[in-house]
């Protein structure tokens, strides 16, 4: 017999979330792709906002979903923010297996080596959405990808590629490896500067880019599993970027040079 369903706002805990299958996603861009995805069970309105979500209610009733009133400060107890959207969507866990991610064909993928803010997780997996990859790895070590920050700085993008969850860094190179792409990693002290590499036309190439985290960056024995350690240069007096801001610059460049190939 299956375990009971919990209520909406255990979900907020990580423990509850990994038992039931679920989490929670807010606002009316990341219910969207997520009632697209087909993976919400249940979704709550607050009956004030009903006004402006008549299409997002629309949406969900033709998929045989019947929207719940949840008012204010009940809806509020669902989220994390401090201006809650007035939608929530109880959905089904996306994540998928590390050969669902790294496989032969992909063109471009996305390693978060151990990142722990959920903010920056979620930013690169938009960032990975928005340039084309075609999946997102996180690390172990990593933050949930159910942690509602990230699902929130994701705006959706979860529900649009695949992502696998907890892989060992090494098991991700060496399937990367066996499925034809390089592995790049990013760090301020690569030895190839990313400039160098578009115009060389080695950014063409199939590609996996691995991140590392906020605070220490990619310890060396990550870095040595890569093929190329590579830096962004900058021109200004900056002294660096943060993760997201550098996985962006990353994906784009590397996007548009596969493109232009």
């Amino acid at each position: 017999m299956p375990p009971a369903r919990p209520q909406p706002g255990r979900l907020r805990r990580r423990k509850d979330r990994e038992t039931a299958g679920l989490f929670l996603a807010e606002g009316p861009q990341a219910v969207r792709e997520a009632l697209h995805a087909g993976v919400v069970t249940d979704l709550y309105v607050d009956p004030s906002a009903a006004d402006r979500l008549t299409e997002l209610v629309g949406l969900a009733t033709s998929l045989g979903l019947a929207p719940r009133e949840l008012e204010g400060r009940d809806l509020a107890a669902l989220t994390d923010t401090v201006t809650p959207q007035g939608v929530v969507a109880v959905c089904r866990r996306v994540d998928v297996a590390l050969a669902d991610v790294v496989r032969a064909g992909a063109r471009l993928l996305v390693c978060c080596v151990q990142v722990r803010d959920p903010g920056n997780a979620g930013t690169v997996v938009r960032c990975a959405d928005a340039f084309g990859a075609d999946g997102v790895v996180l690390s172990a070590g990593s933050v949930e990808l159910t942690n509602p920050k990230t699902v929130r700085a994701s705006v959706g993008s979860l529900f649009h590629l695949p992502v696998t969850v907890g892989a060992d860094l090494a098991a991700v190179v060496g399937a990367a490896h066996d499925a034809g792409l390089q592995v790049l990693a990013a760090d301020g002290s690569g030895d190839v500067e990313l400039s160098t590499l578009a115009r060389t036309g080695d950014l063409a190439r199939p590609t996996l880019w691995l991140f590392g985290n906020e605070a220490w960056g990619m310890p060396e024995q990550d870095r040595a599993l890569a093929d190329r350690v590579v830096r962004v240069p900058l021109y200004g007096a900056a002294e660096s970027l943060n993760l997201a801001t550098a996985a962006a610059v990353c994906l784009y460049t590397t996007a548009t040079a596969q493109h232009e190939a």
